[in-house]
């Protein structure tokens, strides 16, 4: 195992599925072994995962099972593999109580990076400070940088870059705003009907995203 990285996102629906989706099929079509994992019981993202990797999705979880036969199951189904993602659930701090059982806490777990995926529609400055109180709550959990979603304009991405440089964390990229990326829900979790990741969202990671840089983690 080469790369590892845990895929979070400060709230639900900000596109951290697309994004993980995206960047599985990506480095799988590039001829990496991903091996992909998810955080809590959600079998609906596996899907999504195995689809795109041609590998089972490992579903990590803190609430039923020691952090030690997390570690255990982390290292085992990643042993083979050029690059593990792991796909956070909710908001990365939002556990069974407080933060524990959290993608927060599993990323301390295992001692690997996150990477924060946050929704920048209708919003520049302001953003500042919501990274700053994520990167520094918890000590033990590293944001190695952040992947911007829905942005408006080239424009509007120089200002969300503005304020990664002034908090000194990497930015990665974004992906611009796309009506049609939007994945549909249903009861119980998204819509994995179609689970293949469309080529327009290859495409847009390719162009928009430094994902040789995330290769680096």
């Amino acid at each position: 195992m080469k790369t590892a990285f845990l895929i979070a996102a400060p709230t639900s629906g900000s596109g951290k599925t697309t994004i993980a989706r995206g960047l599985m099929a990506l480095l799988t079509r590039k001829g990496y072994k991903v091996q992909p994992f998810k955080c809590g019981p959600d079998y609906i993202d596996t899907k999504f995962h195995e689809a795109v990797c041609g590998r089972p999705s490992i579903n990590l979880d803190t609430f039923m099972a020691t952090p030690e036969h997390v570690r255990q199951l982390f290292a085992h189904y990643g042993e083979d593999a050029d690059v593990c993602i792991v796909e956070g659930m909710m908001g990365l701090f939002d556990g069974y109580d407080r933060d524990k059982g959290s993608s927060a806490e599993i990323a301390a777990v295992l001692g690997i990076p996150v990477v924060l995926v946050v929704d920048a529609k209708s919003v520049a400055y302001s953003m500042a400070p919501l990274l700053q109180g994520f990167m520094n709550f918890r000590k033990d959990v590293h944001i190695a940088g952040v992947i911007y979603n829905k942005v408006g304009s080239e424009r509007h991405y120089q200002m969300l870059k503005q304020v990664c440089d002034d908090l000194h964390i990497e930015c990665f990229g974004y992906l611009p705003k796309q009506p049609s990326l939007e994945q549909g829900s249903r009861y119980l979790g998204l819509d994995y009907t179609e689970t293949a990741a469309p080529v327009e969202l290859l495409t847009l990671i390719e162009q928009y995203i430094a994902w040789e840089k995330l290769l680096t983690l």
